[in-house]
């Protein structure tokens, strides 16, 4: 497409179609698409008085047109409306030299909205400027660009002339033109007739100074603050690629090649766009220049710097070590502080992420930070603590006031996002000690807080990982409570402000699988639940091996799920990720209830319990207390089991998901009717009423999910009652609600006396 791209555009920067290095050396020069900007300023000035709404939409459009890269005649017309440019009529090359001459009138005036100090002003003195400094030939070659421009749109069939009528009438040569010229032009313009041009090919032209610096800007402050309203990673690299064809040498556009990169995981092109930028970033002088010899080593120190953090992003972490190291070493022959600050902060992250204990490197760098006055380091530092610390099994008051004292840092420093950082760590901490209404409440609070950042480009800034991770733990709360439509629609919106190819995917889309998953296990559709444990243990082997646990469960193939479970508390403890311990703990006693084996069960279950406990775990321990009540309850206790369970009661209607609301009643309506039965018949009647208002209970809470399987369980339970209870009606009803789901639903995997 070279031939194309040279015939369609005029570069004054470009002699015998070698491009000069120094192609943004110009900072703006004339094309075809200013010199519709300038017809359109041009038309907005002189023309008759423009309603008040349109005028205001072209005035929010006159620094985009002027400051973006050049657009085809049909996009420009679409988006000014094409009742704006009847004023040029450009037949010879005498009227365009006219337009020019006659362009400098309507700006002269000091009460125009376009006087010469204005942005608009100062943007036709730089086209009437270069346009000036164009020899005879040069201006002759934009005349018969422009005019390129516009047959490209309407010379096909069909397009009526109505944006710059002039132009379609047939042209007349100049006087100077010999007969050669003369037939090459008409040549030219049969061939122009007859070639198809797309839209892409008419906007591969190079870029001005000022069209570079804006579209790169634009471009990476929406990959930073909305990254869906930015260009599409193929559409950018493509724009990339052609402003480096001009000018390889353009530092800034390798490094927005290299973010550009990152949003698909592309190892390869991120690697070597994050080299090329510092390589051209040293090349250029422009560090050196500003900060003297000493500005060569900072770029290398935090080249290196850079490349381990690329590396820790994708894994590699004995690559990142290695650029780390490298990094330590430049910054302290240097002496610079900053640099090691920022090493040491990733020298943290990077042991955590090897599962090692590294709050003694976080420690330090956090008192470093603030001795350097460092306050994003030394917020971020904090929060890594405040993180191990609720792994560890600090208590609640212990990490708020940790996390308090961030907040006073943040808001004194205006640190927009580590306010929402913190927001969301608050709320994962909430949301791990079993305190659902709390973190709502913090996710209410942030996505409902006006952002401190400055608003550029009419974005706000939504697209961050805290956004992500706050909306993925309103999803599954909504989803514990049964509120299936909300759900839809938060996943929807995850969806749509962060597309499967951007960073922050992973977690909605192990959100969404983790609530399909556990809605197909609730339906007792287990072969549904199946597929979806591979994609999870795609996403996080942990979680999908524990899921591949309990369908194997489910199915009654006990040896395969001991074997897994068994691996995984193995795994768990070693990385030391107690809630996982805790949940295969509870799966395994499962297990040992299927074979009868309540005594063996239960030195697990403490076990669990203390480790609950210990890290402060509410949700974990309520569980935990279920399955005590349920092993006691088996073992011929009642009164002890009906005892333990009123003590998770409370937290479990206050705090717990539907499913253990209904399962916590269904298990106080078992120990009721197993105590009544050795009550005298003056006290089994009421003991035995009260045992059937809470399983009434329990159904509500199990249709709230649509738990056929439970409500399976819940409608014998009742016909029985009522049975006994002498109410014949009632029987009749649940025995039928019954029936019914025993032949929708495949045979019990476990007896409804073994299942809690």
């Amino acid at each position: 497409m070279a031939s194309v791209h040279e015939s369609l555009y005029f570069n004054p920067m470009m002699t015998n179609g070698v491009v000069h290095a120094n192609v943004f050396g110009i900072k703006d020069w004339v094309t075809p698409y200013k010199i519709s900007v300038l017809a359109l300023l041009y038309e907005m000035t002189t023309s008759k008085p423009i309603a008040l709404q349109e005028r205001r939409r072209l005035n929010k459009l006159i620094l985009p047109l002027q400051q973006g890269p050049d657009l085809t005649l049909g996009q420009f017309l679409k988006t000014v409306g094409e009742c704006f440019l009847h004023s040029i009529t450009l037949a010879l090359l005498k009227d365009m030299e006219y337009f020019f001459a006659t362009l400098p009138t309507p700006f002269r005036a000091i009460d125009s909205e376009a006087y010469k100090t204005s942005v608009v002003g100062l943007f036709m003195r730089h086209m009437l400027l270069a346009y000036n400094k164009l020899s005879f030939s040069q201006v002759y070659k934009l005349y018969k660009a422009l005019q390129q421009y516009y047959h490209s749109q309407f010379a096909q069939p069909g397009v009526s002339p109505v944006g710059i009528p002039g132009l379609a009438a047939d042209n007349t040569d100049m006087d100077l033109t010999s007969t050669e010229d003369t037939m090459g032009e008409r040549m030219e313009k049969d061939e122009l007739d007859t070639t198809p041009l797309h839209e892409s090919d008419l906007s591969r032209g190079p870029l001005s100074q000022k069209q570079a610096e804006y579209f790169l800007a634009r471009q990476a402050y929406l990959l930073k603050n909305d990254e869906n309203k930015a260009l599409k990673p193929a559409a950018l690299q493509d724009e990339l690629n052609n402003m480096l064809k001009f000018n390889p040498d353009f530092a800034e556009a390798h490094y927005l090649s290299y973010l550009n990169s990152m949003r698909v995981q592309d190892i390869f092109i991120s690697t070597h766009s994050l080299l090329h930028y510092f390589d051209r970033l040293i090349l250029s002088g422009s560090e050196g220049k500003s900060n003297g010899d000493e500005g060569y080593g900072r770029s290398l120190r935090y080249a290196a710097l850079n490349l381990a953090a690329l590396h820790c992003r994708f894994g590699h972490y004995q690559q990142a070590d290695l650029a780390l190291q490298e990094a330590i070493r430049i910054a302290q022959e240097s002496n610079d502080h900053v640099c090691l600050q920022h090493c040491l902060s990733w020298l943290y992250t990077l042991e955590q992420m090897k599962g090692s204990d590294s709050s003694v490197l976080t420690e330090d760098s956090v008192k470093m930070a603030a001795h350097f006055c460092l306050p994003y380091l030394a917020s971020l530092g904090i929060q890594s603590l405040v993180q191990q610390g609720a792994v560890q099994g600090k208590t609640a008051h212990e990490l708020m006031d940790a996390m308090k004292e961030t907040d006073i840092l943040h808001w004194k420093h205006s640190l927009s996002e580590l306010i929402d950082i913190s927001l969301a760590q608050t709320t994962s901490i909430w949301r791990m000690y079993g305190k659902s209404t709390m973190a709502q409440q913090q996710a209410q609070l942030l996505l409902n807080m006006s952002s401190l950042e400055q608003v550029n480009f009419g974005v706000h800034q939504n697209n961050t990982e805290a956004f992500a991770v706050i909306l993925c733990h309103l999803a599954e709360l909504h989803a514990e409570q049964g509120l299936y439509g909300a759900v839809s629609e938060i996943l929807k919106h995850l969806k749509d402000q962060f597309p499967p190819h951007t960073q922050h995917a992973k977690l909605w889309m192990l959100c969404d699988l983790k609530i399909q998953f556990d809605r197909a296990m609730n339906d007792g559709k287990y072969h549904l639940a199946e597929p979806h444990v591979t994609a999870i243990a795609a996403l996080n082997k942990t979680e999908g091996l524990y899921r591949k646990a309990l369908v194997l469960k489910a199915l009654n193939r006990t040896t395969e799920a001991y074997s897994i479970l068994q691996r995984l508390q193995l795994y768990c403890e070693k990385t030391k990720y107690t809630e996982m311990i805790i949940r295969v703990m509870l799966a395994t006693a499962e297990l040992h209830w299927e074979s009868s084996g309540f005594a063996t069960a239960l030195p697990l279950l403490l076990q669990a319990l203390s480790l609950a406990r210990q890290h402060h775990l509410q949700a974990l321990a309520s569980e935990t207390i279920l399955h005590l009540a349920f092993t006691q309850l088996m073992l011929g206790v009642p009164d002890q089991a009906l005892g333990v369970l009123h003590e998770a009661m409370e937290p479990v209607l206050a705090h717990g998901a539907v499913m253990d609301k209904g399962r916590a009643l269904l298990l106080a309506a078992r120990c009721q009717v197993t105590i009544a039965g050795a009550q005298p018949d003056c006290q089994r009647h009421a003991a035995l009423s009260l045992a059937a208002q809470t399983l009434g209970e329990a159904a509500a809470y199990f249709s709230m999910l649509d738990c056929k399987e439970r409500l399976r369980d819940v409608h014998y339970l009742q016909a029985r009652l009522h049975h006994t209870l002498g109410q014949t009606a009632e029987r009749n009803k649940c025995a039928m609600l019954f029936r019914l789901l025993d032949q929708e639903l495949p045979a019990p995997g476990a007896a409804v006396a073994m299942r809690l």
